[in-house]
């Protein structure tokens, strides 16, 4: 079993927060699993007790709206926490996680997590700033959806893949995703998103191979995002 102590990613979350003791307990407390590619970490609507840490791997974090289409609401990354939400609130889970390539996960049980809130001040403010940003990162796309075109949104996505999971030797974004994954993320239908990244390869701004993307020109991409 991994030491919480000593794994790296603890720097990236709320964990941080954590003394060496309180992580020595999480370390006998959790349990570690892999996510194979496609697979559920939790469903919308399922009872969560306790948390997921990403060690590895990412996940898409999505919500089935009332006409059945599954809305990609985030996309979550090595070091980064899931289910806090409902540990806090005692409710079901609001998104579904589903990994996006092969994850290795750490779960600690709520009572664990409970535990460490109730007796560290500095976890717990950590652990709100992290629901507050996400709040706050949900608004951000509401208010997009609402008021850019769907070519403003592929823009500023492709942008932010970038920026969060970095690039591969050869340029192209690290983290692949499928016409309909990246379809899900800007709120459109397939055909459209396919038509958007034809639109960006012809000026030039990306350059397409399989499901890899390389941005070509970053400068004219956030023109098209943000003017």
């Amino acid at each position: 079993m991994s030491k919480c102590e000593q794994c790296i990613v603890r720097q990236l979350s709320a964990i941080k927060a954590l003394g060496k003791e309180e992580l020595l307990r999480m370390a006998d407390c959790k349990t570690s699993s892999t996510v194979r590619k496609g697979e559920n970490l939790f469903e919308e609507g399922d009872h969560i007790d306790g948390i997921f840490c990403i060690k590895d791997g990412a996940c898409k974090l999505t919500k089935l709206s009332a006409n059945g289409n599954s809305q990609i609401v985030k996309l979550a990354k090595k070091g980064e926490l899931l289910g806090q939400r409902s540990v806090i609130s005692g409710e079901p889970a609001n998104l579904s996680a589903v990994a996006l390539e092969d994850m290795e996960v750490c779960f600690i049980p709520s009572k664990d997590i409970t535990a460490f809130l109730d007796q560290n001040p500095q976890f717990s403010r950590s652990m709100m700033q992290t629901l507050s940003k996400d709040l706050k990162d949900a608004d951000n796309i509401l208010v997009g959806m609402a008021q850019k075109t769907a070519k403003q949104r592929l823009a500023e996505v492709l942008l932010n893949l970038e920026k969060t999971f970095g690039t591969d030797a050869d340029g192209y974004i690290s983290l692949q995703l499928s016409r309909e994954e990246m379809a899900g993320m800007i709120g459109t239908v397939l055909e459209s998103c396919i038509r958007l990244l034809s639109e960006f390869k012809n000026e030039r701004l990306v350059a397409l191979e399989g499901k890899k993307i390389r941005i070509c020109d970053k400068a004219g991409l956030e023109r098209r995002a943000y003017q």
